[in-house]
């Protein structure tokens, strides 16, 4: 595997990892509706996964953390839960990328360098997935809300910016992933990877490959 690809997929990682704290941080999820009797308002609220914020219209801003998680509705709830894990796995893939790259040398072992790409590309997908489904479910849940008749026009919200950052981080995760899947190779894969094997009397075996 070039290290090319394998500096490629940082990078991608890196920006993955800053998609993921501001969606987890940033309380931008959800944002105020302007329609029907709701076009003009002094102020603007803004929903995360921890704490609700109201802009004035002067410009000043408050923000509160929830009292309680049944506050949230079920996709917010999942998503504290799902941005936390992804974090702390795409950390943790970013750590062994580092050390099983090849412009590095944290380990030595040239063998074992092509499996820990291999377990990290998983890794970064799995992270991917967990950081696409929330923001998916909560966009799915604030459209739907916001289509539904029944639904008073001052609790209709629109998408946040986290919505948007979720959905690239997620996509940047998903194809770093994919390329350390596709290119690392199996031990052996290459033929200066293999070990000589010698006779009692110390003579080497034959390589035929």
């Amino acid at each position: 595997m070039g290290s090319g690809v394998q500096i490629v997929c940082v990078a991608l990682s890196i920006l993955g990892l800053i998609a993921v704290c501001v969606t987890c941080i940033v309380p931008r999820w959800k944002v105020s509706a302007f329609v029907g009797q709701n076009i003009v308002t002094a102020q603007t609220v803004e929903e995360g996964i921890w704490m609700s914020c109201v802009t004035q219209s002067t410009g000043q801003q408050q923000c509160k953390m929830y009292d309680s998680m049944l506050v949230l509705s079920a996709d917010l709830q999942a998503a504290r839960a799902m941005t936390i894990i992804s974090g702390m796995m795409l950390t943790l893939a970013l750590l062994i990328l580092f050390a099983g790259s090849d412009f590095t040398t944290c380990v030595q072992n040239q063998d074992v360098k092509p499996k820990m790409c291999l377990v990290s590309g998983i890794m970064l997908v799995v992270s991917g997935l967990l950081l696409l489904v929330p923001v998916s479910w909560s966009a799915h849940q604030t459209i739907s809300d916001f289509n539904n008749p029944f639904v008073n026009a001052t609790q209709k919200k629109e998408l946040g910016a986290c919505i948007f950052i979720g959905w690239a981080g997620g996509c940047l995760l998903l194809l770093a992933g994919g390329l350390l899947c596709c290119c690392s190779r199996p031990c052996g894969s290459s033929g200066s990877g293999g070990t000589a094997k010698y006779y009692s009397n110390g003579a080497s075996a034959p390589n035929y490959v």
